[in-house]
């Protein structure tokens, strides 16, 4: 039977943003992101990161340096028993060098990532939330059929286009999370 996820993006929500963030001494995790993830796996959520990662396609840190932030931050979301389900990355964008230069179905606003995940994880898109800070996030959640997608402030300039809800920290989605079990 397919479950729910809750989706993740990296930057900005898992980890405070940093520009093009690949060490693992410069991790700093978003408030709240440890609480919530605990609550969404009790309540059988699985977790899934999906982030566009340019900084590989642009030559900024390799394919190794992520994979091994990635495992890093596994571990220690597993430690606290939040573990993750799987990340998903795109490391393509249309300013990348080489073979990274191109637009790819899995790069945000596109949803090819969490449908990926979907296939993959067994996943109920129409029970599944995602929570994002850039527009691209909302975009991808809107297109997949996702129940919920929601924005963290603070990034944004401008008012994103499509259906979510504006959240200021990651505690206000514990009530969602908590809707679908009642």
């Amino acid at each position: 039977m397919p479950t729910p996820a809750l989706f993740l993006d990296r930057d900005g929500v898992i980890n405070e943003e940093t520009h093009y963030l690949y060490r693992i001494e410069d991790v700093q995790w978003v408030p709240g992101i440890f609480s919530l993830c605990r609550h969404a796996t009790e309540l059988g959520y699985k977790l899934v990161v999906v982030t566009n990662q340019a900084g590989i396609g642009r030559g900024i840190y390799t394919q190794a340096d992520f994979d091994t932030l990635t495992a890093w931050i596994h571990a220690e979301f597993a430690s606290r028993k939040t573990p993750l389900a799987a990340t998903y990355h795109c490391p393509y964008h249309p300013q990348g060098l080489g073979e990274y230069q191109r637009e790819h179905e899995d790069r945000k606003p596109s949803p090819g990532m969490i449908l990926r995940a979907a296939r993959d994880l067994d996943l109920d898109l129409s029970q599944s939330l995602l929570i994002g800070d850039r527009c691209t996030d909302i975009a991808a959640a809107n297109a997949a059929g996702l129940r919920q997608a929601f924005l963290l402030s603070g990034t944004e300039p401008t008012p994103c286009p499509g259906n979510f809800q504006l959240i200021h920290s990651l505690s206000e989605v514990l009530p969602h999370l908590i809707a679908r079990n009642a």
